[in-house]
């Protein structure tokens, strides 16, 4: 290839062509696997479970540590939603004992600790009002039921709904963990 500034001729003309492709099909797979068309994925999930792992063979190969596990082996959003349905703010702290594995389930747990902690002492001191008592006992049942809804939602993406006092705080101890 020449390389000065000026040539005889255009380099289109010493470019090598194309190979011309046959037009009969390509010789069929010897593979029946191949020519069959199947992949080699694993049989679909009625419900999806991200928490396992098809990697992992048991005795071979360590399991695949994935933000989805859980130390008590349910799904990641039943136990986020746990949180708020067994007996708030009891039931939270029992879960923080238990999991170890999720943080996601650790802040769920931090936040209705906190949050529920809070409703109890404040209906301690209602306690005199049967109508602010039970004023404050539907906005509980409203809380429980709101924040139940999101942990199941966000557990997915693994977002996490902060209540605006003390989602930052479970958040800052979760953080500090």
């Amino acid at each position: 290839m020449d390389f000065a500034p000026y040539q005889s001729s255009p380099p289109e003309h010493s470019r090598v062509a194309s190979p011309e492709f046959p037009a009969s099909p390509p010789r069929p797979s010897l593979d029946a696997y191949a020519a069959a068309g199947a992949t080699r994925s694993p049989p679909p999930l009625q419900h999806p479970q991200p928490q396992r792992a098809w990697g992992a063979i048991p005795g071979v190969y360590p399991a695949q540590v994935s933000e989805f596990d859980t130390s008590l082996g349910l799904r990641l959003d039943y136990e986020a939603c746990l949180a708020y349905l067994a007996l708030p703010p009891l039931g939270a702290i029992i879960l923080l004992i238990l999991e170890r594995n999720s943080d996601y389930v650790r802040f769920h747990a931090w936040q209705s600790a906190l949050l529920f902690t809070a409703a109890l002492i404040l209906h301690i001191i209602l306690s005199w009002s049967s109508f602010l008592s039970w004023l404050l006992f539907l906005g509980d049942v409203a809380l429980i039921a709101l924040l139940t809804r999101r942990a199941y939602r966000d557990a997915e993406i693994l977002d996490r709904f902060e209540v605006p006092v003390f989602g930052s705080i479970a958040s800052r101890i979760l953080d500090d963990e």
